[in-house]
């Protein structure tokens, strides 16, 4: 099964032990499902970026080794106009970031599901479909 990992659950995998995150567990579960094949992992090409960019405000001093870490990654990425439209018209809708709706766009596209620790998107979208929020994730 695919699975689109928005930023707000893909930078608990490099703070884990961050008080001020929740649900690190569950983040580093589904990494570890990521790691033994039992999801696909595919994302929006801006992913890196937002996961470098608030990892540099929030662990500045690991920085080289985040971006290192996070290229290794290699996660497939998915880019075409629809996309785009498809985010644009999820924007507008809820009144959200499109940083944010293209990785609903790209579940939507793909039939995957995208797993999210951003409450407020989710509480917004979820009628939309294809997403859950990082507290309900369960291995598949």
């Amino acid at each position: 099964m695919k699975f689109v990992i928005d930023a707000s659950v893909a930078i608990k995998w490099f703070i884990p032990d961050c008080e001020e995150e929740e649900n690190t567990e569950q983040a580093i579960q589904l990494f570890k499902d990521i790691q033994a094949f039992k999801i696909e992992p595919i994302q929006p090409t801006h992913w890196q970026a937002e996961v470098i960019a608030v990892l540099a405000r929030l662990t500045p001093e690991t920085n080289d080794q985040n971006i290192n870490l996070l290229n290794a990654l290699n996660f497939p990425v998915w880019d075409n106009l629809e996309t785009y439209q498809q985010a644009s018209f999820l924007a507008i809708k809820f009144k959200h970031h499109l940083f944010d709706t293209l990785y609903h766009a790209v579940a939507l596209e793909n039939l995957a599901l995208l797993v999210t620790a951003d409450k407020k998107y989710y509480n917004k979208a979820k009628n939309q479909g294809n997403i859950i929020l990082l507290d309900d994730y369960q291995t598949p």
